[in-house]
């Protein structure tokens, strides 16, 4: 594999520069954003790489699962810090949701699929990266599910009150929401399923073959991961709309819509 140089990467940053060019061009007000988004994948790639190295050589559990846990929280913060609307509870829902769905299918993608005793050996060289993966989709996931459900219980406030007063039960109120919201969730990786290998090599197994991997093995772990992907990302979705729905329903079939709230960026 060839090693890259500090010139590589500076001259992989004039496109983002030109992106920053073409913003100012057209009064996109960009730039800033940009910058700012470039300064840190550089400083928090150098440092996750670098606390990388120590953990690879050190192996040790304590460390590992400190870090699991550190990404899985920062990711169960980031799919709420995503939604416009919130309602009292929604952090402690999403954060069941994303250990929940993150942990269960790493735990079996780790004690099934890949035998324990293949990555035994160096545990953190298998468990972080696949925790990572799973990680930035489900939490896509889900803030577009918790998003959808508090503007489709907006929108549809009417609807779902006049159906509460006519006798339905609150899961018949909510259904339609419920599912727009869920198949809000999962349409992203669902779209990444049907193209992927056709429109798109994903970075795992581009990863892989230009480290001198064989295609056909890349493709392997590729089908293993993005199955994987989307087994998190419908779990932590699922979990959290229904935990978010049993926030703003309660046990007498009453909308509490008074709860959500609008978030201003």
């Amino acid at each position: 594999m060839y090693d890259l140089t500090p010139l590589n990467i500076f001259l992989a940053t004039l496109l983002v520069m030109i992106n920053g060019i073409i913003s100012f061009w057209l009064s996109l007000n960009l730039e800033k954003r940009l910058f700012l988004a470039s300064i840190r994948t550089v400083i928090q790639l150098l440092l996750i790489g670098m606390i990388l190295e120590w953990i690879f050589e050190l192996s040790w559990w304590p460390v590992i699962l400190l870090l699991m846990f550190s990404m899985t929280l920062i990711a169960s913060l980031t799919a709420v810090q995503r939604s416009q609307r919130r309602f009292p509870g929604i952090w402690l829902n999403s954060t069941i949701a994303v250990f929940v769905s993150s942990w269960l299918v790493s735990g079996f993608a780790l004690t099934v699929v890949i035998p324990p005793h293949s990555w035994s050996n160096n545990p953190a060289q298998y468990l972080i990266p696949l925790l990572g993966m799973i990680l930035g989709n489900t939490l896509n996931g889900i803030s577009l599910g918790l998003d959808r459900l508090s503007e489709e219980l907006v929108m549809r406030r009417g609807e779902v009150e006049l159906r509460l007063s006519l006798g339905a039960t609150r899961n018949e109120a909510a259904r339609e929401a419920l599912q727009n919201a869920v198949r809000s969730g999962m349409t992203p990786i669902i779209n990444s399923m049907m193209v992927v290998g056709l429109v798109s090599l994903p970075g795992l197994m581009t990863g892989q073959i230009l480290a001198g991997a064989s295609p056909l093995e890349s493709v392997k772990y590729q089908i293993v991961i993005m199955f994987l992907i989307a087994s998190g990302t419908a779990l932590g979705t699922v979990i959290s709309v229904l935990l978010g729905y049993r926030r703003l329903f309660n046990s007498r079939h009453q909308f509490l819509f008074e709860r959500i709230t609008r978030v201003e960026k």
